[in-house]
């Protein structure tokens, strides 16, 4: 059974496994804000679509100012991607063939990116808590290019400790690794950035995404802040014209809706919320995220793939883990939805309850 490396890709889902799909089905694997974008991207789609027969500006100089001003850092520090993923193609394209350590579970892309450039990886892995191997990590970043890491984590949702991190940073600093921090998620959990520490060590790169918070995914835009030096090098490697007019445009849009993220991480609390305490009581686990989405599990089950096709027969797409080192199937992701969308969630997982 080959299934999807990712989410958002249910009719791919269903055929994998051998189940017809239904007409009706909400797809918890998606892990944008499921509130959708903000207004403004609508009321001014239209006046972009003038701008589609020219071509983009390739240095998406407004944008750039923007992000600039945000994150507190010079213009030079900023890369733009066609999403974060065409960064992490960058960056792997700039380490080819030498060794990457992950902090796993992670991301996916991190890997399968390494791994096209011939890269050696290897895994250290946080624990249950969240905890980092911080000795781990400062014994092979002597003969690593770099050390991925994501925080808040995908898969699980939780915030790696603050203080792990800084000594990891300070640590590894003088070997001469880069330290990758994916930042993706965290606008959602309201988590403190480490772009403060953009002056203290050059060898730190961030990662972001536009698309998460903003419902914007199929526009394709994120970025990454790392030292002068480094961004300039990135650059260098990325296709000409390689983030479009409308994602531009979108971005620049969304930048100015402060309010809007707000508000989204108020209501996703309050929902995440809603969801653990459901949880709880009918004894599932879950692991403490701080974005929009979460870890469950059924703890009956090692393999929660009973659980997973059984939610799949009733429309609710989960993320399966099968491809998290670490993890292996042993958990299933779901997004923070909407309460409507969510308690159709609950109901099925009563219905689960019920049944066995």
């Amino acid at each position: 059974m080959r299934l999807p490396a990712h989410g958002s890709n249910p009719d791919h889902l269903y055929k994998a496994i051998g189940l017809e799909r239904p007409l009706d089905l909400i797809d918890f694997s998606v892990n944008t804000n499921p509130f959708g974008p903000p207004a403004a991207i609508k009321e001014h789609w239209m006046e972009w679509f003038s701008l589609v027969a020219d071509y983009p500006d390739p240095s998406g100089a407004s944008v750039i100012k923007k992000l600039a001003e945000r994150n507190g850092v010079q213009e030079e520090q900023i890369v733009l991607g066609n999403g974060a993923a065409e960064i992490i193609q960058l960056l792997a394209q700039q380490w080819r063939e030498e060794r990457i350590v992950i902090v796993q579970p992670a991301f996916s892309e991190y890997e399968a990116a390494c791994r096209t450039y011939g890269c050696g990886v290897e895994y250290i892995f946080a624990d249950q808590l969240g905890q980092i191997p911080v000795n781990d990590m400062i014994h092979k970043a002597e003969k690593a290019a770099a050390i991925f890491m994501c925080t808040p984590n995908n898969p699980t949702g939780m915030v790696f400790a603050r203080e792990q991190i800084v000594e990891v940073l300070a640590k590894t600093e003088s070997s001469g690794c880069y330290v990758v921090i994916d930042e993706a998620f965290y606008d959602f959990a309201g988590s403190d950035t480490f772009a403060e520490l953009l002056p203290r060590y050059p060898h730190l790169l961030i990662l972001r995404s536009l698309t998460k918070m903003y419902a914007i995914a199929g526009l394709r835009i994120g970025y990454l802040l790392s030292s002068a030096e480094t961004a300039s090098r990135v650059a260098r490697l990325r296709p000409h014209w390689n983030v479009n007019t409308l994602a531009l445009q979108a971005a620049e849009t969304v930048l100015q809706e402060e309010a809007f993220e707000v508000r989204t991480r108020e209501r996703i609390a309050e929902e995440r919320e809603r969801m653990f305490n459901f949880l709880q009581r009918e004894s599932f686990e879950h692991t403490p995220s701080s974005v929009n989405f979460y870890l469950l599990r059924d703890p009956a089950l090692d393999d929660q793939r009973p659980l997973f096709v059984f939610l799949l027969k009733k429309g609710i797409v989960l993320r399966h883990t099968y491809n998290y080192p670490g993890i292996e199937g042993r958990w299933l992701r779901a997004a923070v939805k909407t309460e409507e969308e969510n308690n159709q969630l609950k109901e099925a997982l009563l219905q689960w309850r019920k049944q066995g």
